[in-house]
């Protein structure tokens, strides 16, 4: 793989070309300080300031007697720590609400060549969704996946000579609820044949899709053939398309082959052997069954939220809390009950977070994150009875 196959596959590269036949997008150069915002992981975890007041996450209601736990006395060694002051990007805020208004209120966000999909949990809707730049910012800085457009773009390039791109692109795109993810395919293209589709949700199973095949085939075939075999400028690559309700082939995203790319119900062996055997046509592959379904990639939460087990985070937590509830029984029996409480919020959350089911399920982990809260309100009750 060379570079200049990396690079034809951004998204301002390629979009310009194929806007007609595309997902309707609005492209924003990103500040170097923005970069250097998503790239920073040290101290607290701090979401901009907005400048329109549009928050991502709502705003805490101060309880000043809850704050007294947190008081530092005079003389304490940490009094002179302030707290790192949260960044703010006024410009890029006001020229993104502009975009995402005039795309119809709700985006979602891709940088040149990757979309925060690993970071979709932590939004309020459990999708890419997004209505304000602080629920963008919230999505890029939560993503561990934007780590390859940052940082590893080029790593499987034989000719690497960049680290990075010079500069990086933010592309707001249209967002429409009614998008079904069993229509959304990938396309494998090797000296300039189609070889390969691939359904592009392999996570489940959709029996409609068994009766469309071959009906999608031909639709994805002509696509290809009319919009995209000829205008592209690279002999080998992939491209995702979207079939919608009447039959009309939408272009989503160019993927270099190989490489960081997901052959998702091929291998890269398979499809490299399909374009040497002579006459061999496009192979569809779709989820034929319930018992083909692929596992997901992702979960609801990170892993550490779920894992519990000895050497865990939450094992050295617990750990903690009971030398510190040791500690205080000893030392201090009128500030035992708003420990115990604490610790028992600590372990309601940390059930809760274990039970949590994978993405497909959130509805349910919202859920249990209600009662939680719920729970809070009521421990906090009970303390100043």
């Amino acid at each position: 793989m060379k570079q200049e196959e990396v690079n034809l596959c951004q998204i301002q590269e390629w979009y310009p070309k194929f806007k007609s036949v595309s997902i309707k997008t609005l492209i924003h150069e990103l500040p170097e300080s923005f970069v250097e915002y998503l790239l920073d992981d040290h101290g607290p975890f701090l979401l901009p300031v907005s400048v329109i007041n549009e928050d991502a996450l709502p705003n805490r209601i101060h309880n000043s007697e809850e704050e007294e736990d947190y008081q530092v006395s005079e003389g304490s060694g940490d009094e002179a720590e302030q707290p790192p002051s949260p960044p703010s990007f006024p410009e890029l805020e006001l020229k993104i609400k502009e975009s995402i208004e005039s795309l119809g209120g709700a985006v979602f966000p891709k940088l040149n060549w990757s979309a925060p999909k690993d970071s979709a949990w932590i939004s309020t809707t459990g999708t890419l969704r997004c209505t304000s730049f602080s629920e963008i910012a919230l999505l890029l800085r939560s993503s561990d996946s934007l780590i390859h457009d940052l940082c590893h773009a080029y790593d499987s390039c034989s000719d690497k000579s960049l680290s990075r791109p010079p500069n990086f692109y933010l592309a707001l795109r249209k967002w429409y609820p009614s998008l079904r993810p069993e229509m959304e395919f990938r396309c494998f293209v090797r000296d300039r044949l189609l070889v390969g589709i691939s359904q592009r949700e392999v996570t489940g199973f959709y029996p409609a899709l068994l009766e469309k095949k071959s009906a999608l085939e031909v639709v994805i075939r002509e696509f290809f053939m009319d919009k995209v075999s000829q205008t592209f400028e690279l002999e080998n690559y992939t491209f995702d398309v979207y079939v919608t309700m009447d039959d009309r082939v939408k272009l989503v995203d160019f993927n270099p082959w190989g490489a960081f790319t997901l052959p998702l119900l091929f291998t890269w062996e398979e499809l490299e052997q399909n374009c040497a055997e002579e006459g061999h046509g496009v192979e569809f592959r779709i989820v034929e069954s319930q018992s083909a379904v692929r596992p997901g990639l992702k979960t609801a939460v990170p892993y550490d939220y779920l894992a519990t087990g000895p050497g865990s985070g939450w094992d050295q937590f617990l750990r903690n809390a009971d030398q510190e509830l040791e500690r205080q029984t000893r030392r201090d029996r009128p500030g035992l009950q708003k420990l115990v409480v604490k610790i028992s919020l600590f372990w309601f959350c940390g059930s809760v977070l274990q039970s949590s089911p994978p993405a497909s399920h959130q509805n349910t982990l919202f859920f249990h994150i209600f009662v939680f809260r719920w729970w809070v309100k009521y421990l906090i009750q009970m303390i100043h009875l």
